[in-house]
């Protein structure tokens, strides 16, 4: 029997018996389309916190000289105490790294933690929980902003202790309904009025969590207000992604000697820069992914066993007609391919119909909530292998009885 004949066979059995065939399918398209889901929405996330949680937190081309490591982690309580005992980082040390990478393209200083969330109110609106930062003019530059109106801060605001202020986009549009509006006009922050200099461009939401309500301030009208933090951070810029190792390594030499330390002596500050927040990404994407494997695991064996019994139904169904064509000429090899072949088809329309189930959800889970998610090619292609493979790994037993059965007793079967 040849292979297009088998398919045509196998096509109009699925056909004729559509309800039982969805219904033996439901199981592979469940397991199936929660894995394309899955994937999904996992690669979405991964894609955007490299391409933009990093940057939005730290800055592209950039790293940080800190007091402790950005690292998310459980710490022990010796590594604690031996944090708290570090100096703070200051602006003396900012001016030595600045010293130390005349080719960085900014060097900024900006407050620490903890950081204050206050709120900010302008004539009858208020807004509550706004977190603040102290500032100098390069952080600007080291994160990348750009202004929808108004202008940076500059050295003249640090200098003088202007109380003036740089807002996120969505300080202004609930505050003014808008940039343009916003500008030169004061705002209370923590009961201390704050003139708006410039307004951001919006840089987006991530799990709901907006990346445009914060107010920026000189750094000296900052620790003025709020007092000086537990913590203080150097971010530097480079140019180039494949300068930062370089950079790294002379802001830690510079950082050594500006705090005396010996040879052997252990730092006591931290250069970092985004991989740890990448890292602690990557730790919970693959747990994830630890855990998948054998959800849709379970699902496939199930839906594989489903598919065999329905197909040794199939068997005992269509006993006569396998007699009558063993009868006309068909050998055991033709009978053992028309059954193997309508498995394989009905598991690959699992699959299919599961590829399409979950990328239809991603695409919903996309447009419905803050997570994105990307469909991608070898999600898709494990699918489909994953529907093939269970057909031929499940119809091989129903496909080998079909086979065996012999010619006469089928022709009986009927009678």
């Amino acid at each position: 029997m040849p292979v297009t004949e088998a398919i045509r066979l196998a096509l109009e059995s699925i056909r004729t018996a559509k309800l039982r065939s969805f219904f033996t399918l439901l199981g592979i398209i469940v397991s199936v389309g929660f894995l394309v889901t899955v994937v999904a929405i996992i690669q979405g996330m991964n894609s955007y916190v490299s391409d933009n949680l990093t940057g939005a937190m730290i800055g592209t081309n950039s790293f940080q000289v800190r007091r402790t490591p950005i690292g998310i982690q459980l710490l022990s309580d010796d590594v604690v105490r031996s944090l708290a005992r570090r100096p703070l980082i200051s602006a003396e040390d900012a001016e030595v790294v600045r010293a130390a990478l005349p080719d960085a393209q900014a060097v900024s200083l900006q407050s620490g933690w903890p950081t204050p969330s206050v709120d900010v109110t302008s004539r009858n609106r208020e807004l509550n929980g706004v977190p603040v930062f102290g500032v100098t003019p390069d952080y600007q530059v080291v994160q990348d902003y750009r202004f929808a109106a108004g202008e940076p801060l500059a050295d003249p605001d640090i200098r003088e202790r202007r109380y003036v202020a740089v807002v996120g986009y969505d300080i202004a549009d609930e505050l003014f309904d808008g940039a343009e509006q916003a500008i030169g006009k004061i705002i209370r922050v923590g009961g201390r009025p704050l003139k708006i200099k410039g307004v951001m461009e919006a840089k987006g939401r991530m799990l709901g969590q907006s990346f445009d309500a914060f107010i920026l301030t000189p750094i000296s009208t900052f620790e003025s207000m709020f007092g000086r933090r537990l913590t203080t951070t150097v971010s530097i810029k480079m140019r180039t992604a494949s300068e930062l190792p370089g950079a790294m390594a002379r802001a830690e030499e510079a950082m050594r000697l500006a705090h005396q330390l010996r040879p052997r002596e252990e730092n006591d500050f931290t250069v970092d820069k985004a991989d740890a927040l990448v890292a602690f990404w990557t730790t919970l994407t693959g747990v994830l992914f630890a855990v998948v494997p054998a959800v849709v695991g379970i699902g496939i064996l199930v839906g594989g066993i489903v598919i065999m019994n329905v197909m040794l139904m199939s068997v005992n169904e269509r006993t006569y007609e396998i007699g009558i064509r063993k009868s006309l000429g068909a050998r055991s090899r033709d009978i053992r391919r028309q059954f193997l072949v309508e498995s394989i088809i009905l598991a690959t329309l699992g699959g299919i119909l599961g590829v399409l189930a979950g990328g239809t959800l991603a695409l919903m889970v996309s447009l419905a909530t803050p997570l994105p998610a990307k469909v991608t090619a070898w999600s898709v292609a494990v699918a489909l292998t994953l529907g093939a493979g269970t057909g031929i790994l499940f119809g091989v037993y129903p496909a080998s009885r079909a086979a065996r059965l012999d010619p006469i007793a089928a022709l009986r079967a009927e009678v």
